[in-house]
């Protein structure tokens, strides 16, 4: 049993897309302070669903909603008032797990606690660009805040939040290769589809200003440039990532053949 168990009882969720890969170890993470344990699966292709199970979590089946919907199925479900959210390529530190279980959560004032997140490419923790200290709400009451509706960048809407002096670890990107990859290809398409069902209007010059405002805020003025070979890198992602995502608006806008082609249906 849990540390968490003698006091108030938590329950852990994720959400998950073919995670074989990380759903156990983000799961043993959880294990350290909840009492339960749910996974909330998309359509998984792989032994994502059969390693939960597995491990004791109960696995929910939901064709993927939106970021903020999708986050809201597992909290109400939940046993547990109080509800620990973690993506499945996230970790608690041992000061996080320390800090968890020390809160009184029975009888505080707040109804969120947010923890640092610590963003890694490879094995390396990326401090510059904005990533960290990267606030994140990810203990919170169910009975009194959830998710945002938001189908994209969802946060959880806690009116008395507290920040916890813990971090916990995301290992965002495997190596260089997939930060740039993620960021020509999927990330940039669906930005660009969500623009485009919004009406958004832009012009020629759109990707060339979004792009280089990306960089420069990015290594310049949240110090990427501190950061040597990571810090560039992130940067030019940040850079190429909005450069496509207006590029590829203006195309959706003049190309009806390219716009034919493209199923608007499937954003999420």
């Amino acid at each position: 049993m849990s540390t968490a168990a003698a006091r108030t009882p938590i329950t852990g969720v994720v959400i998950t897309l073919n995670e074989a890969a990380s759903i156990e170890a983000c799961l043993t993470s959880l294990e350290r302070v909840c009492d339960e344990l749910i996974v909330v699966d998309s359509g998984s292709a792989d032994d994502t669903c059969a390693l939960a199970r597995a491990f004791g979590a109960r696995v929910i089946e939901q064709p993927y909603l939106g970021d903020g919907p999708q986050k809201n199925v597992g909290p109400k479900a939940a046993t547990h008032r109080w509800v620990l959210s973690l993506d499945a390529d996230e970790r608690l530190t041992d000061e996080a797990v320390t800090a968890i279980s020390a809160l009184q959560l029975a009888d505080t004032p707040h109804d969120g606690f947010a923890l640092r997140r610590r963003n890694f490419i490879g094995s390396r923790w990326v401090k510059r660009c904005g990533w960290y200290p990267d606030y994140c709400l990810r203990l919170f009451d169910r009975d009194r805040t959830a998710f945002s509706d938001s189908r994209q960048h969802s946060s959880v809407q806690a009116r008395s939040p507290q920040a916890l002096d813990a971090d916990i670890e995301h290992y965002s990107f495997a190596n260089l290769a997939e930060l740039f990859t993620k960021a020509g290809g999927r990330f940039s398409t669906r930005a660009a589809k969500i623009m485009y069902l919004k009406g958004k209007k832009v012009n020629a010059c759109s990707p060339l200003i979004h792009g280089a405002n990306a960089f420069v805020r990015k290594y310049l003025f949240q110090r990427g440039c501190l950061a040597g070979l990571d810090g560039l890198s992130v940067s030019l992602s940040a850079g190429v990532n909005a450069y496509l995502k207006y590029a590829k608006l203006l195309e959706f806008q003049r190309d009806p053949q390219v716009r034919e082609r493209e199923d608007f249906n499937q954003v999420w």
